[in-house]
């Protein structure tokens, strides 16, 4: 016959191991429902931003698919309520031809997603207030989400607005100035070969009208430029000097600078002192265009002596 006790402690462990697996159990059934959970709200939250954005279907921007009280975090101000948020995008839809908006990555652990996203399209109407530009832009950002009863309830952006600014030729790159001064530097060395390596293989320059080096106006490509104006320059003059340089950021990625032309002429002695203006024009570094602008009787006048 078992001790009382004996049996006492079987009872408990017995009961205690029907727990375990009563709960083993449980946090079975609870995982696997979380994650069918998580399942059904990426596919109809990717689902549901593909017809909005590729499709062009903004009225899917609608209480099926967006709590009533959904919010756009924003500075500075949030963006609260489904009318809202419609109107919000209607700026992209309307902004943007040739959209192309794919989720490259989207995870999450309950109620909470977050997505890797990635935007293309060409800026051919208003966008909040900007005319079209007719710039194309190709974008990378991150999202968080926030879900509530199967519905998107919360949305917060991170992406680089400067970029995307720069891609829609409203701000400039900063870089802009910086690959000018270079340049600059590097002609004051006599380092023509740094110079040239700023241009862009396809660079479009243009001497000011009326100037002798201006005779076959557009010169396009680095060597065009080295052989029509650089190696002229070096055999027409005892020295060329470029003085009192000032840089001017401009909108669209172009860089004003005012200097003068400091010189003397082989041929007879002349020399030079000439106000000027160059427009530069740049895209990922490099320069793509340039356009002179001179006091050209004066260069002409002294040819002349």
């Amino acid at each position: 016959m078992l001790a009382p006790c004996r049996v006492y402690n079987e009872l408990t462990m017995n009961k205690q191991i029907q727990i375990l697996y009563f709960f083993i159990i449980t946090c079975i059934l609870s995982c696997s429902n979380e994650n069918k959970q998580l399942t059904a709200n990426i596919n109809m939250y990717s689902n549901t931003w593909d017809e909005v954005l590729n499709n062009g279907k903004l009225d899917l921007i609608n209480d099926e698919h967006f709590d009533t009280n959904v919010t756009l975090l924003m500075s500075p101000e949030n963006i609260v309520g489904i009318e809202n948020v419609k109107d919000f995008y209607a700026n992209y839809l309307n902004g943007f031809s040739d959209i192309e908006f794919s989720i490259v990555d989207i995870f999450g652990q309950g109620d909470k997603m977050v997505k890797h996203w990635h935007f293309k399209g060409k800026h051919t109407g208003e966008f909040f207030g900007i005319p079209a530009t007719g710039k194309s832009v190709d974008i990378d950002g991150v999202t968080l989400i926030g879900m509530k009863n199967d519905k998107i309830a919360l949305e917060q952006d991170f992406m680089d607005n400067m970029d995307f600014m720069q891609q829609l030729g409203i701000l400039s790159n900063p870089d802009n100035v910086v690959v000018i001064n270079t340049l600059y530097n590097a002609f004051a060395a006599g380092d023509i070969p740094s110079v040239l390596k700023l241009l862009d293989a396809n660079v479009v320059w243009n001497e000011a009208e009326g100037n002798i080096y201006a005779k076959g106006n557009p010169y396009l490509g680095p060597d065009a430029v080295l052989n029509v104006v650089f190696t002229p320059i070096g055999k027409d003059y005892d020295y060329f000097n470029l003085e009192n340089i000032e840089l001017h950021e401009m909108y669209e990625n172009q860089v004003l600078a005012s200097l003068r032309y400091k010189g003397k002429l082989k041929k007879n002695g002349a020399h030079i002192d000439a106000q000027v203006a160059h427009l530069w024009t740049l895209k990922n570094n490099k320069i793509i265009g340039f356009q002179q602008y001179v006091d050209t009787k004066q260069l002409a006048d002294a040819n002349k002596k």
